[in-house]
């Protein structure tokens, strides 16, 4: 490894079971090399600003920003940048990465979160997701849904848990309504939550735990790090 922290920004939670896989993540990470730092762009603190200055405090010069989101929306193209700025971090030094999705390790930790949940060759798949307002985000989530289709053998139609349409109650109902005999939903999400908890409400047979501290989403972290860290060595 480089040497540069890596500084690990997650959206914030209310709920400590969430801020929990935001640490065992974290943890999981540094143990594979790097010194990794945690932040919060809402809700909770250290926000993104303490903990820039913190590390530059302690006297280091830069640091690889990898947001902890499935997709890149307002939080991780705007909302981080500008904190970032606030904090007087020079974008050369440290170097805010891709969102961890979409990655094909991130697809392969859901098919294997399905999988542990029960779900069978040839179920229908749904890919449940938070849901955005930016159009983006929700490509990204669409793209991520290939990924899985791809392994799955089917397409895999998206369903969100907030923001957007078809809800994923509503997509399983319709999956049942056509002649699905099974239906299994893979959570397209990070931790438990509330988000969570409405997938297990959604009428699905079978629902995959959020991919959490997985080991292929360790290395998607990593992955992002060690690109985040050349381009900094490069500038």
């Amino acid at each position: 490894m480089t040497g540069l922290p890596l500084l690990l920004v997650a959206h914030g939670s209310r709920s400590d079971a969430a801020d929990a896989v935001i640490r065992s993540l974290a943890e999981a990470v540094a143990a594979r090399g790097p010194q990794v730092e945690i932040c919060y762009v809402a809700v909770r603190g250290p926000k993104v600003v303490d903990a820039v200055i913190g590390l530059q405090d302690r006297g280091h010069d830069g640091a690889v920003v990898v947001p902890a989101f499935l997709a890149a929306g307002y939080h991780v193209r705007t909302d981080l940048p500008a904190q970032l700025a606030e904090a007087g971090a020079d974008p050369a030094r440290f170097a805010v990465t891709r969102s961890m999705g979409p990655d094909p390790l991130l697809a392969a930790a859901a098919l294997d979160r399905l999988r542990t949940a029960g779900y069978r060759d040839g179920d229908a798949v749904v890919l449940a997701a938070a849901g955005s307002s930016d159009p983006s985000a929700v490509a990204q989530v669409h793209a991520s849904a290939g990924m899985l289709a791809r392994r799955v053998g089917r397409p895999v139609p998206v369903g969100f848990a907030a923001t957007g349409s078809p809800s994923v109650a509503e997509l399983v109902a319709r999956l049942h309504d056509a002649g699905e005999r099974r239906v299994a939903v893979a959570s397209w999400l990070l931790a438990p939550g509330v988000f969570q908890t409405r997938l297990l409400g959604s009428g699905a047979d079978v629902v995959a735990d959020p991919l959490g501290v997985h080991d292929d989403v360790v290395a998607a972290v990593l992955k992002r790090y060690a690109a985040g860290a050349a381009a900094v060595l490069a500038a």
